[in-house]
């Protein structure tokens, strides 16, 4: 830029961190105008996307201690959204690519798929105390975009939605003998 000029000053970020400024002409600012792929990840992550549906079973809110309960979510497809960027149009997409199990006694597990129904069993825990518990289910997802229905192009960073946790109670089996 020319001394003595006016011009617009930039901070520039690298990995999310300020690594330099620079100082840009008005002209030079309005060709910069377009929709970048920061643009569209700020997007992505203002945008509300699908909470996991957290299913449990046995249903009814109670399991035995030290039984396989299962877990599983409906939530495997992709979500789209349209949104206005610098007056063009952007379709996002957004794809639950990983599943974070929060099971309510401290432990967790990730899975890149979203359990299955009985008699699957592809998502199951072993409660080893009788209690109160609270499990949850965050979904991450991966997003690619389209711009004015151009080619889809990757969005550079994942976005992690947290579940709502349920109540689960686990209770002790007694085995009876019966006399015939």
């Amino acid at each position: 830029m020319t001394a003595g000029v006016d011009g617009i000053l930039f901070d520039i970020f690298l990995g999310g961190e300020k690594v330099g400024e620079t100082c840009v002409t008005e002209q030079e600012a309005a060709q910069q105008e377009q929709v970048t792929p920061g643009r569209v990840l700020r997007a992505f992550r203002s945008l509300t996307w699908p909470q996991s549906d957290l299913v449990i079973q046995p249903p009814g809110g109670q399991t035995l201690v030290n039984f396989a309960t299962n877990f599983y979510t409906d939530n495997d497809q992709p979500s789209r959204q349209s949104v206005s960027l610098l007056n063009q149009d952007v379709l996002i997409e957004a794809t639950p690519t990983s599943y974070t199990w929060r099971f309510g006694d401290g432990t967790t597990s990730s899975t890149s798929t979203p359990g299955a129904a009985y008699p699957a069993l592809e998502v199951t825990h072993d409660y080893a105390t009788v209690g109160a518990f609270a499990p949850s289910l965050d979904t991450t997802y991966t997003g690619r975009y389209r711009l004015n229905g151009g080619p889809w192009i990757a969005i550079p960073e994942t976005l992690t939605v947290p579940g709502v946790a349920q109540q689960l109670e686990t209770i002790a089996a007694r085995p009876t003998l019966v006399d015939y």
